[in-house]
């Protein structure tokens, strides 16, 4: 019989577990509850994935910042954000900040990072780009 060691194995150990647990939590939203926040205008979307794919089409309304500079961009102050981005800095308070991508995989790391860094209403739209396209292109 194996046991662990307490130590900093054991504590690294159970970070990792904490932390997929909390990945494999992210909130979702459906297109269905999707559609309803577009026409109420309470959802903030962004795109994460490259401008070139944005550039191909795009969820309308949607802000395209790719997620390889998600991190660096959310914690940018607001001018520098309103000026690289031509949009308001999203506040870490906003309700349903909307993220997706093509397929979903990055529209969730992206929703963890956001989560992450404090934005409490940050969820992943499941059906990515593929569904929006794919129901309401």
């Amino acid at each position: 019989m194996l046991w662990a060691r307490p130590g900093r194995l054991g504590a690294a150990f159970l970070q990792l577990a904490v932390a997929a647990r909390a990945m494999a939590g992210a909130p979702t939203v459906s297109l269905p509850e999707l559609r309803s926040l577009l026409a109420s205008g309470q959802a903030r979307l962004i795109d994460v994935r490259s401008r070139e794919e944005a550039a191909a089409g795009t969820i309308p309304g949607a802000l395209n910042i790719p997620v390889s500079e998600l991190e660096s961009a959310l914690q940018m102050e607001p001018a520098a954000f309103q000026a690289l981005y031509s949009a308001e800095k999203p506040k870490r308070e906003d309700e349903n900040l909307i993220f997706f991508c093509q397929m979903g995989k990055r529209g969730l790391q992206a929703t963890q990072l956001a989560r992450g860094l404090g934005y409490t209403g940050a969820r992943n739209y499941e059906g990515a780009y593929r569904e929006w396209f794919q129901k309401e292109g």
